[in-house]
């Protein structure tokens, strides 16, 4: 126990200065103050860490979140974000208790790579505006637009405007992330690059006074706490509509990092039903304080692993860290320049922004490529929300089509016999098609059915060739169907056929967690910020339904 205790504090201090700039970089991404994203991270270490699913797993505030904070707050402004966070916890909540914490695993690989592709466009956007002290304009497709003129501007400083002060400042806040990234020396990098960044950056700001937004903090970390003040906005329909979105993203969010982690580590395995009432209670009580949204982040998650966090301890103790810095020194942090901590995030998007991914994912077939582009900017071009529902409905589309597709070919090599080929799924959705096929065949010929290239087949399929059989018999023909090699193939190939045609769907949980290491790779290590190297994350298939063995009435 003692060398546990050891560990874990060592751990707890290394995340601690992970997620210190961090939250105040996502509070500002996310049109809050920063205080908002210091409280998210001591509720979601002191009391998410208590409960927790997963021991090893440290929650707080994510940039993948600060995209759906920020339009809410222009939609239905900051009064109102309280709500839609409690509704969005109770929604975790409950779906907790109900045991649907494997369903939110299910997710296309495609999807949720378009997903943080999307949202890595839109913090770099925003954040660069932000960079260079400026404000980020309403929409995805504003910032982008508006980006040439601010980089224009940066560099005309006829009208009297210094932009390019605290955008050189950004600039040089970013080099010194790749610089200490780059260094060969192991035992230094267990200092966060980002936090050596951020205190670099300010210490040349404050030497050189310069003329820039600073982080505000209140002197009373308690009076930046605000309940929701009008209650009968939690029947507002738009509102709840935005909790939900809002509480399926984060749990999504959560629980994929959950199997990363379960992935870098043998001590402890995810309970992920307690996992998402875990975050749902942590996500009410933010609700309530006027903070942050939470989720369980990867960065944080990965470093505690690697720091040698060995229990809960460490998770929790990070956030104590954090709740006695903001109330007995609040002042240190009110030096930390804003275009340091956008920088910081500008970086992320980038590293979010991952278009290596559609290499990958061409393996699985264009469709997966097309749905990953296509989400990615539906999210830019609208919503997050709208953005991942049109990746998710054309995953389903795609589903069915493969489960409804059946190719017949026919082919006569000589005047007696006739070849039909199968290839794909024979369901009831093509039994029109099949008879077709069937009565085309002549009434005397020897019919081969060939069924080897067959993924599937259902019993009105394997009825109505049955029911054929007898009348093709009576007319003076027969069928040929190996059914003995049918049934042998399809005990060899069950697992194969899995891997392979529908692999590509991405659609089941369990081989999210089998393969989520080298489908959402940099995606998911990337999450918060590029601060350590990308970790293992995970791809999807879904189940074949067997093939029955040969009918007692089979012609041979």
């Amino acid at each position: 126990m003692p060398g546990s205790l050891h560990k874990d504090l060592l751990a707890s201090v290394v995340v601690f200065l992970v997620a210190l700039p961090l939250a105040m970089g996502i509070s500002i991404a996310s049109g809050m103050p920063p205080a908002a994203g210091l409280i998210t991270c001591i509720v979601g270490g002191i009391l998410v860490g208590c409960i927790s699913g997963n021991p090893l797993q440290v929650s707080g505030p994510a940039a993948g979140l600060s995209v759906i904070v920020y339009e809410i707050i222009q939609e239905h402004g900051i009064a109102r974000l309280g709500i839609v966070i409690l509704i969005a916890g109770i929604f975790q909540m409950v779906a907790g208790l109900a045991r649907t914490g494997q369903w939110f695993r299910a997710v296309s690989p495609a999807v949720v790579n378009g997903m943080l592709s999307g949202i890595g466009v839109l913090i770099l956007a925003s954040q660069f505006h932000v960079t260079l002290d400026d404000a980020p304009k309403a929409t995805g497709i504003g910032n982008l637009v508006a980006i040439p003129e601010a980089f224009f501007k940066c560099f005309n400083t006829a009208d009297g405007t210094n932009s390019h002060v605290p955008g050189l400042l950004g600039v040089f806040t970013i080099l010194i992330i790749l610089l200490w990234e780059s260094l060969p020396f192991k035992k230094l990098k267990v200092i966060p690059s980002a936090l050596i960044a951020v205190v670099i950056a300010t210490v040349a700001a404050t030497i050189m006074r310069l003329d820039i937004n600073h982080v505000t903090l209140p002197d009373n970390l308690f009076s930046a706490l605000s309940m929701p003040k009008n209650w009968s906005d939690i029947g507002n329909w738009n509102l709840i509509l935005e909790g939900l979105g809002l509480g399926f993203v984060a749990s999504a969010e959560t629980l994929l990092s959950a199997s990363a982690v379960d992935r870098m580590q043998t001590m402890v395995r995810t309970k992920y039903d307690k996992e998402l009432f875990a975050q749902g209670v942590g996500n009410v009580l933010c609700g309530l304080a006027g903070a942050l949204p939470m989720t369980g982040v990867i960065v944080r998650s990965s470093v505690n692993i690697q720091a040698g966090a060995q229990t809960r301890l460490s998770a929790i103790l990070h956030g104590c860290w954090i709740l006695i810095l903001v109330l007995c020194c609040p002042f240190v942090l009110r030096y930390v320049p804003t275009s340091a901590l956008a920088a910081l995030l500008v970086y992320t998007g980038y590293k979010l922004t991952n278009f290596k991914i559609i290499k990958e994912l061409k393996k699985y077939g264009n469709s997966e490529a097309a749905i990953y582009l296509i989400t990615l900017c539906a999210i830019v071009c609208t919503d997050l929300l709208t953005g991942v529902l049109t990746g998710v409905v054309l995953s389903v589309l795609k589903l069915l089509y493969i489960f409804s597709h059946l190719e017949i070919k026919s082919t006569a090599p000589n005047p007696e016999k006739t070849e039909l080929y199968l290839k794909g799924a024979a369901t009831f959705l093509n039994l029109p098609r099949l008879a077709e096929a069937l009565d085309s065949v002549p009434a005397s010929h020897e019919l081969h059915v060939h069924l080897e290239d067959l993924d599937y087949v259902d019993h009105a399929s394997l009825d109505m060739i049955m029911s054929w059989e007898q009348s093709h018999k009576a007319n003076g023909g027969a069928l040929v169907i190996d059914w003995g090699t049918l049934g042998a193939m399809f005990r060899d190939r069950r697992r194969g056929a899995r891997e392979a045609a529908q692999a590509q769907l991405g659609l089941n949980a369990m081989e999210l967690e089998e393969n989520l290491v080298n489908i959402v790779k940099q995606p998911l290590d990337a999450l918060e910020a590029a601060l350590e190297p990308s970790h293992d994350g995970a791809t999807p298939a879904t189940a074949a339904a067997p093939v029955p063995e040969k009918p007692p009435h089979s012609a041979n």
